[in-house]
């Protein structure tokens, strides 16, 4: 894995010249979270279960519901 200083330096040469600060800072926040989200898959870290994950789901789909009904009276 890069150090900040160089993974910052290369950021800034892939970007074009007129690019603005949140053009890094954006940059800068995808690659850290792909590096913490492969730090994690190599760990399994945040793996879940199959009957973790169909709960999960289950309470996403009874949410997303909830937003459908809500939203017919705004």
């Amino acid at each position: 894995m890069k150090n900040a200083k160089k993974l910052v330096t290369e950021l800034l040469q892939s970007l074009p010249e007129d690019c603005a600060i949140e053009d890094l800072q954006y940059s800068i926040y995808v690659v850290e979270t792909i590096q913490k989200r492969r730090r994690q898959a190599e760990n399994w870290d945040h793996i879940v279960s199959q009957a973790e994950a169909q709960y999960k789901l289950s309470k996403w789909e009874v949410n997303r519901d909830r937003l459908r009904v809500a939203s017919r009276f705004s």
